[in-house]
C-alpha cells in the first residue's frame, strides 16, 4: 500500500480549506485566460483527464521523480515546486510565461515554449489537471485532448 502524506486531490476531496470545484475553476480560469489573449477557444474540463492528471502526480511525487508519462496519447504539461506552495494561477502562469519566448511568425522558440503552445493550442479542447503534495513537495500534472505541438504546426 502507497502512502502520500499531505496529499492534495484536485478533483476529489477538500484541500487546505479549497474545494476541489474552486481549484478546478481556478485551473481552467487560468487556462482559457490565456488562450483568451491569441483567440482560441476556451477548454472544457474534463473529469477524466483530472483523473489521469491526479494519478501521475500522485506516482511522481511519491517516486520522488519529475517527468512526463512514458507513453500517453494526450498533451501533458508538468509542474513541482519544494519548499513552497503554489496556485493554478501561479502554475498556468509559469508555463504561459513561456510564451515571451516563441515567435509566431516564424513558429519558432528561443528556449523552453512547448508548455505554453500546449495551452494555446487551438485544436485542443479539453483540460485535466491534478497536483499531490507531500514532504514539502508538490507536483502539478495538467492533461490535454486532443494534444498539441506538433512539428511544424503553428499552435493558432
Amino acid at each position: 500500500m502507497r502512502v502520500v502524506f499531505g496529499l492534495m486531490l484536485l478533483i476529489a476531496g477538500q484541500a487546505a480549506g479549497q474545494g476541489r470545484g474552486q481549484l478546478q475553476q481556478e485551473m481552467l480560469l487560468a487556462h482559457n485566460q490565456v488562450r483568451a489573449r491569441v483567440g482560441v477557444p476556451p477548454l472544457a474540463w474534463s473529469a477524466e483527464l483530472a483523473r489521469y492528471a491526479q494519478e501521475w502526480a500522485e506516482l511522481l511525487l511519491e517516486r520522488r521523480e519529475f517527468g512526463h508519462r512514458p507513453v500517453t496519447p494526450l498533451g501533458e504539461n508538468l509542474f513541482a515546486i519544494s519548499g513552497g506552495v503554489s496556485s493554478p494561477r501561479k502554475v498556468v502562469g509559469v508555463w504561459a510565461a513561456e510564451g515571451r519566448d516563441y515567435n509566431y511568425r516564424t513558429n519558432r522558440c528561443k528556449g523552453v515554449c512547448g508548455h505554453y503552445t500546449q495551452i494555446v493550442w487551438r485544436e485542443t479542447r479539453q483540460v485535466g489537471c491534478g497536483v499531490a503534495r507531500g514532504g514539502g513537495r508538490e507536483v502539478w500534472v495538467c492533461n490535454y485532448d486532443p494534444p498539441g505541438n506538433w512539428d511544424g504546426r503553428r499552435p493558432y
